[in-house]
């Protein structure tokens, strides 16, 4: 029915979709956050997930401070939440804040590390608004999508005001700032520049866990054509090489000590993954195992398909939501690495069974509901009680844990069905 309204009647209603999310997080969630935080007594900062790694690459390179020491841990929580964690106080935040990430994140920063943090939150901000924006265009060229303009426009708008996109900006979290790297890798290797593609995957690496699947599908594909696609290999292990020297240089034995900031992480975060969270340990990881062997097998029929060809960006796609089900992370601001994969589906118009229309139809609802929910929240607002306001809010969130499972089941049939279409 949607595909009969014409395209300006659709651009308005992204808009409006958009523009509800937007309103949501600021005038519902937030208030509410504020709420239950001073209910627990928990504290406040910025909470901005870029202060971290920010205050981490000023000290190093300013002051050849261990970023990953308790010490600059106890800074980070005093601009973080506001105070220094307090141990004893059960309400506190179990997250601890420390600088979890690779020591070779601060070549990225550098630029900023002289600049106040109340110049750099902003700007990194409309960074990841640009970049998020930019993405969208890159994984269409990726996909060897031919849709007009307007049409890719529609899709923009879309991608800025989708629930897991405005949680991630307004969090400024770095996973945004990952997702637009392996967008323009993906983009670099279909338009054969296969240098650039790798590096841009090497510095994508400042969160490994969301980039080792990709990193190891993307090297069984090179290998796969070695004459022809050997100069990617090249890229990627030489800059990964200058990433590691560069950090080991003015960091000695930081892999070491990153190791077990990822080890405490893990430790008082209790992450799991997706269909661990959904099924339970057992019955999740035996999920995760069947996931990835179908996976491999469909990746395996298509290792020699071209960049340049419309397969070879439905693998990215496949492997992306790969990722964000079976990674021990589940915050929803990392479900923007199912962009390739929805758009891949949203774009197929191969013909397929009943019973796969009908799945399809059921992951667009699931796809959809935070802005159906949003809106909806958005309209009554000013009509909602304080009282039921508290009971609705986490509405848009109901089908979080089920659209990383309905993408990537939905990318794995389309790369089922497209040996056979």
């Amino acid at each position: 029915m949607l595909k009969r309204l014409p395209l300006s009647v659709l651009l308005v209603l992204a808009i409006a979709a958009s523009a509800s999310t937007w309103f949501y997080i600021s005038h519902i969630l937030k208030p509410q956050q504020i709420a239950d935080a001073a209910a627990k007594h928990q504290p406040r900062g910025n909470l901005s997930d870029l202060y971290p790694r920010w205050l981490g690459a000023r000290e190093l390179l300013l002051r050849r401070r261990n970023p990953y020491s308790g010490e600059i841990t106890r800074e980070i929580q005093r601009g973080y939440y506001g105070r220094e964690l307090d141990p004893s106080n059960p309400g506190d935040p179990k997250d601890q804040q420390g600088f979890a990430y690779p020591a070779y994140v601060v070549f990225l920063l550098a630029p900023t590390i002289n600049l106040p943090f109340e110049a750099v939150q902003p700007a990194f901000r409309w960074l990841l608004i640009a970049l998020t924006g930019a993405s969208v265009l890159l994984w269409l060229y990726v996909l060897r999508d031919r849709s007009s303009c307007g049409t890719k426009c529609l899709f923009v708008i879309l991608m800025l005001g989708w629930l897991p996109t405005v949680q991630g900006i307004r969090l400024q979290q770095l996973t945004l700032l990952v997702a637009s790297l392996l967008a323009a890798c993906g983009a670099c290797l279909a338009a054969g520049w296969l240098a650039l593609g790798g590096v841009l995957l090497a510095l994508a690496t400042i969160k490994p866990q969301l980039t080792w699947p990709i990193v190891l599908w993307l090297l069984v594909w090179a290998f796969s054509d070695w004459r022809a696609r050997r100069r990617f290999v090249y890229a990627f292990a030489a800059m990964m090489v200058l990433l590691l020297i560069g950090a080991e240089i003015i960091l000695p034995g930081w892999l070491r000590m990153f190791l077990e900031g990822i080890r405490q992480y893990h430790q008082y975060t209790q992450n799991q993954s997706v269909l661990v969270w959904l099924f339970g340990v057992v019955v999740g990881r035996i999920a995760e195992v069947l996931g990835v062997a179908a996976c491999a097998s469909v990746l395996w029929q298509l290792r020699r398909e071209p960049a340049s060809g419309p397969a070879f960006g439905r693998s990215f796609a496949l492997v992306m939501a790969l990722t964000v089900a079976i990674v021990p992370m589940f915050a929803p601001y990392n479900q923007v690495l199912l962009a390739p994969a929805i758009l891949a589906v949203a774009l197929g118009n191969r013909p397929v069974l009943p019973a796969i229309r009908v799945a399809r139809m059921v992951g667009a609802v699931v796809i959809l509901w935070p802005f159906v929910a949003t809106i909806a929240l958005a309209a009554g607002f000013f009509w909602i009680t304080p009282e039921l306001r508290v009971r609705l809010w986490p509405v848009p969130f109901y089908t979080n844990f089920m659209i990383p499972i309905f993408a990537f089941a939905l990318s794995l049939l389309d790369g089922w069905l497209a040996p056979k279409a």
